[in-house]
């Protein structure tokens, strides 16, 4: 591209790549803003900012793709998503949630590939520090959850994960003060297993992930871990949870 003076300069294929990159760069400041305003302001404020940064951004973005291309909004959405049915718009959300869990995979091993399994490691646990809370906020807003809705609203909460969408999963009540969540299958560790290797060790990220994702749907509940990989199991689950209040 060094006889390029700009990017109406390029190919029609330089150019899709290079919007596709643009898009990619919007992603990555949209982050980077929230990251610094929790920061500078700490996760309880920054998550407001985030919702009414969000909402206008996608709404300006909207806007300005159907502009450009002609495409037809629906309440704000693309007229081709909105107007799906049904099977094809969980299709949709299926293909959204193993892009995701590839994402993070990838993630994972570019850190793996280039400095190591613990540099990895390090990395993954804290990137479930923050992300966790994030989805938990992120789903108390679908579902309308109080602030404080206690262990009924985690249940509610866990189904809306995006694992949750991926992965086969239960709730055992215990009584009014705790349950055990168990992850029954779950899609990495099943890939592990159909190549007869061992459980990949998640425990470590597991506890920073379940115990931040359900303080963040309600800081009075506790989580303890009953099994998580390298732990001994049995059959019928990867891991399992136990929330309760005190």
């Amino acid at each position: 591209m060094s006889d390029t003076h700009g990017p109406m300069d390029l190919n029609r294929q330089q150019k899709a790549e290079f919007i596709i990159d643009m898009f990619t760069r919007i992603m990555v400041h949209h982050g980077m803003w929230f990251a610094e305003v929790r920061h500078q302001m700490g996760m309880e404020k920054a998550l407001p900012v985030m919702d009414q940064a969000t909402k206008n951004a996608v709404g300006i973005l909207m806007k300005h793709l159907s502009r450009a291309t002609g495409m037809a909004l629906e309440n704000g959405m693309p007229q081709a998503l909105a107007g799906m049915a049904d099977a094809e718009m969980d299709d949709v959300i299926g293909s959204a949630a193993k892009s995701w869990l590839a994402n993070d995979g990838v993630w994972f091993q570019a850190v793996e590939f280039s400095h190591g399994m613990n540099d990895a490691k390090r990395c993954n646990d804290s990137c479930w520090t923050r992300f966790s809370p994030y989805e938990a906020h992120a789903v108390k807003q679908i579902l309308g959850l109080s602030k404080t809705p206690g262990l009924d609203g985690l249940k509610k909460a866990l189904n809306f994960r995006m694992y949750a969408v991926l992965n086969q999963q239960s709730i055992v009540d215990e009584g009014p003060k705790s349950f055990v969540f168990q992850m029954n299958n779950c899609r990495v560790q099943a890939a592990r297993q159909r190549k007869n290797l061992a459980d990949y060790p998640c425990k470590s990220a597991g506890l920073v992930e379940y115990t931040s994702f359900a303080e963040a749907v309600d800081p009075a509940i506790k989580t303890e871990c009953i099994g998580c990989p390298p732990d001994d199991h049995p059959d019928e689950w990867f891991c399992a949870w136990r929330f309760y209040t005190e």
